[in-house]
């Protein structure tokens, strides 16, 4: 018996890096911009390559 169930996966919509002397302000202005187009976009921080994510949450079907 095979279901269907949702997987949450992410989509990256930007990069930046961390290191930046602004910090997330430039991830943050983005995302802000995504989301006042109807995207539902949101900020996090990639630990392993030092950069701000702006991504956004995708449910398919699996």
């Amino acid at each position: 018996m095979v279901t269907n169930t949702p997987v949450k996966a992410r989509i990256v919509l930007e990069r930046f890096p961390a290191g930046s002397p602004r910090g997330s302000w430039p991830a943050e202005e983005y995302a802000a911009h995504q989301r006042a187009q109807g995207t539902d976009a949101q900020v996090i921080m990639d630990l392993s390559t030092d950069q701000f994510l702006v991504v956004q949450d995708s449910t398919r079907t699996e």
